[in-house]
């Protein structure tokens, strides 16, 4: 729509030409502005010292005027061609940053402009789209990415599923109730991945109402409904919360506390693994920290554990580890509220998970729960 809107226009001057118009029209108006000066100066011998031998103001003109025509005439040419190079040579930013905006429209986002020169307003600008050449560049490179790992994850439940129907197919005294329960567990893995994925695309979108929600109490909630796993791998479950207001997602924000608690507890010590989660409000934000204990993870590891599907060996064979997409919609959901998802090794090993949200707008109705 944008482009034959762009394409239907008519012609119309460059702005090149636009310029190097005004500029000669102004310098002819100046000139002109001086000769009239002069001529009255003259016409009234305004300048001492000076002797006019004029008898009138007929004779002066007739003098005059050849003088002014000559002098208008190289005015005009010296605006024109004067103008036309000062715009060229102002304008020569200006081309450069079109020419590269016509090869980001092809597809090709690794063109920079890189405009030499002092610091002003074209330097800025295309300082500015290199910048937002960088950004895009790198996320359709994330977006590549996280399309051909999505495939990739969704297509081995339909192979398994596939491998399994084959199998039952080839082998009519085969166990049904066994592969009902393995295509069972094939199946809800493989709705798992898409309520993931769907949950990710929300939160990347910004679509959801914000309200003010208590940190505290989304991290209670996910604590109180995690339970029953930690009881069952043996992990203990440490809560220190305060109250913490901030402005989002009720859903999403209690989906991030879940994932951070489930994280926690599955990638922990087995059987004697600890978790702490805590809650604080300071400096204008609301601030929800997990840790837990478990193997010392290396500083450079700990940097990727937000990439989507990003898993050990040791996690993919977990029984609860999930589609590899815990931290990395932790992660896409602070981004939408404005917050940060800091990742830490511990000394002693495990993680330190810290997710900062911009505080809500009235803290105050947030702190005592009482309505708008």
């Amino acid at each position: 729509m944008a482009r034959e809107e762009t394409l239907a226009r008519a012609p119309g001057l460059s702005a090149r030409l636009k310029l190097t118009l005004s500029y000669a029209g102004f310098v002819m108006l100046a000139g002109a502005v001086l000769l009239v000066a002069g001529y009255f100066s003259l016409s009234r011998g305004a300048h001492p010292g000076v002797i006019f031998l004029v008898r009138s103001h007929a004779e002066l003109w007739r003098s005059f005027a050849p003088i002014a025509a000559v002098v208008m005439a190289f005015l005009l040419v010296f605006g024109l061609l004067g103008g036309w190079l000062l715009a060229g040579r102002m304008l020569a930013p200006l081309t450069r940053i079109t020419d590269a905006t016509r090869i980001a429209a092809t597809g090709s986002l690794s063109h920079r402009i890189r405009l030499p020169g002092r610091s002003d307003e074209f330097r800025e600008l295309a300082d500015a789209f290199d910048t937002m050449l960088a950004r895009l560049e790198a996320h359709v490179a994330e977006q590549q990415r996280f399309a051909a790992n999505a495939s990739h994850e969704l297509r081995t439940p339909l192979a398994i599923t596939q491998s399994l129907l084959d199998l039952a197919r080839s082998d009519p005294g085969h166990d049904d109730g066994e592969l009902v329960e393995r295509l069972r567990a094939v199946n809800a893995r493989a709705i798992e991945l898409t309520e993931a994925l769907l949950l990710l695309s929300r939160a990347d979108r910004r679509s959801f109402t914000r309200e003010d929600v208590d940190l505290s109490l989304m991290a209670e909630e996910a604590t109180e409904t995690l339970l029953p796993l930690a009881a069952e791998l043996g992990v203990t479950i440490e809560t220190a919360v305060e109250v913490a207001p901030a402005a989002g997602s009720r859903a999403l924000l209690l989906q991030l506390s879940t994932n951070l608690v489930h994280n926690a507890i599955v990638h922990n010590l087995p059987g004697h693994g600890r978790v702490w989660v805590s809650t604080s409000a300071h400096h204008g934000a609301a601030e929800l920290t997990v840790e837990n204990t478990g193997e010392t993870l290396a500083p450079q590891m700990v940097s990727t554990l937000a990439e989507p599907f990003l898993r050990r060996d040791e996690r993919i064979r977990a029984d609860h580890a999930g589609v590899g997409l815990g931290l990395a919609i932790v992660e896409r959901i602070a981004q939408a509220h404005d917050g940060t998802l800091a990742l830490t090794p511990r000394a002693g090993g495990g993680l330190r998970v810290s997710v900062r949200i911009p505080a809500a707008v009235n803290a105050s109705t947030a702190l005592t729960g009482n309505p708008r």
